[in-house]
Parts: C-alpha cells; structure tokens; sequence
C-alpha cells in the first residue's frame, strides 16, 4: 500500500476513535492481503506528525498511544467552546500524587512523613477514583501499608509518555524564582506527638487542571538534606554545659559574697542595742 492512502487511514482512524490507538491497533485495521506492517504504520505516523507543524493540532503519542490533539499555545481560545469549568485541585492533592510520581511505589505513612500532615481519606479517594493511583503492593512490615503507583491513565492526562518524561528534580529547583523562594532560615526544634491535619484540604484556593502538571513538578519532594556532623553536636552540647557550669560557680560566689556583709550589719546593730540598755538603767 502506497504512503499516502496510509497515511489517509491512519488519519481517519485516529480522528474517529475516540481512546489513543496503538501502532498494534492501528494494524488489526487491515487485512493480510494489504501487506501492512507496524513498521509501515510507524512511518505514516511520523509522516502525519511532521504534516501538523504550525497548525493548531498536533499528533501526540501518549503511555496510551496516539492522538490529536489541540496544540497548548492555541487552548485558551479552544477551552471558550465548553461551559463547563475546568476541574481544580487542591495543593494538598497535588502534592500527595507528586509524591506518588517521584517516590513510588510509597506508603501513606511515608507520604505524612515527608509531608509532615495526615494525608486524608478523600485524597486518597480522590485520586483512586479519577485512576492516577493504584494499589501496587504491600510492604513487608507491620501491618502491611500498601504501596501506591501512578497509572496509564495519569500519564495520559498529563501528556506523557512515560515517567521519564517528568522534569528532573534538580531541573525543578533550576526553574524555581528567586524572589518566590522560601525562607531558609532554620526553625526552633520541637517535638511532634502527633502530625497535625492538613490545613490545605479546607482552603478554598485550588489549581486549575491545565497547570496541574506544573504544580505537580513543583509540589515535588527536595531531595537535599542537612544533617549536622556528631562531633559538631557533642562540642556544642559541652559548650553548653560548660556555660552552665560556669554560671552556677558565679551564683555561689556572690552568695558567699553577700553573707559577711549581712554579718557585719548585725554586729554593728548589737552595741546600739546594748547602749540603749546601759542608759535606760542609769535612768
């Protein structure tokens, strides 16, 4: 079959399903006396992308297959032809499936470790629903937590092909604005009994879908982290005590310092007082 009535079917095929189709999909379309092969069908494939440059659409391949899609430079304008309004997420969801993404498979105690807040039940729903999340495994400890990864159907409403295409980490923190940046200035240690909730669930401040890939790059985990040496620890501990010490040593001296001179005022009152019996008794 010539190229350029594959490429015709091809065309049509993927415009009329309405799921990705893979190059094996693509292929059950013929029969074997039209002498297609999947590597025809890959060829007509990269044919029709290279025909979509500067249009409004574009042949993307997805974990799914490949589609048509409507270019992102040109979706403003294309998302004014539906009422209904884009789905938002919230930072706190956001940041539990950045989790998921960069650290699976993982568990929900280690996912309010690294966050430091209870992950809610809804979250977890949330994401089980909509199917970017599924159950893995289980690890072999206590209790037997089980072990979340993302899903074919989180790769494609992210526009990706597989987990490799997520930005780098260090990709990330290369990006981030300086002006945006947090505080780095190190807060006063303090003991946690118990993780406190999550006060992002009930903020009414929540991400569009289109920016949530983004949000979900910068909700990501930093993996950097600062831990101070031990021989640094102890001689700050006996820097510590030595202060202590020394401080009590000044108390005791000024104690003992003070003792005489209360001494000394009671003797210089006793002969007053005799003097004042002497003379009432010559009286």
């Amino acid at each position: 079959m010539q190229i350029e009535q594959l490429k015709l079917i091809v065309e049509a095929a993927l415009l009329a399903a309405s799921q990705p189709m893979t190059v094996a999909q693509l292929g059950d379309l013929f029969a074997e006396t039209d002498e297609v092969g999947h590597e025809q069908i890959a060829r007509a494939l990269e044919a029709l992308a290279a025909d979509c440059e500067g249009r409004g659409v574009e042949l993307k391949e997805i974990a799914s297959g490949f589609r048509y899609q409507v270019r992102q430079e040109v979706h403003p304008w294309i998302s004014r032809m539906w009422t209904e309004k884009p789905s938002r997420y919230s930072r706190a969801l956001l940041e539990t499936l950045a989790l998921i993404a960069y650290r699976q498979p993982i568990t929900r105690p280690e996912i309010e470790q690294i966050r430091g807040v209870v992950v809610s039940s809804n979250i977890v729903k949330t994401l089980e629903e909509r199917e970017w999340i599924r159950v893995v495994g289980y690890r072999d400890v206590p209790g037997k937590p089980a072990l979340f990864g993302t899903t074919r159907a989180f790769l494609d409403y992210f526009n990706l092909k597989s987990l490799d295409q997520l930005p780098p980490l260090s990709e990330i923190r290369d990006m981030e604005d300086p002006q945006m940046g947090f505080d780095q200035t190190p807060l006063p240690a303090r003991v946690i009994k118990d993780l406190p909730i999550d006060p992002d669930e009930e903020i009414d401040e929540e991400v569009p879908a289109e920016d949530a890939a983004a949000e979900i790059a910068e909700a990501a985990p930093a993996t950097d982290t600062h831990e101070v040496p031990r021989h640094e620890a102890d001689a700050a501990a006996a820097d510590t005590e030595a202060a202590a010490s020394a401080a009590d040593a000044d108390a005791d001296e000024a104690s003992a310092h003070n003792e005489p001179e209360s001494a000394t005022a009671d003797e210089a009152a006793a002969p007053a007082d005799v003097e004042d019996d002497t003379t009432a008794q010559n009286s």
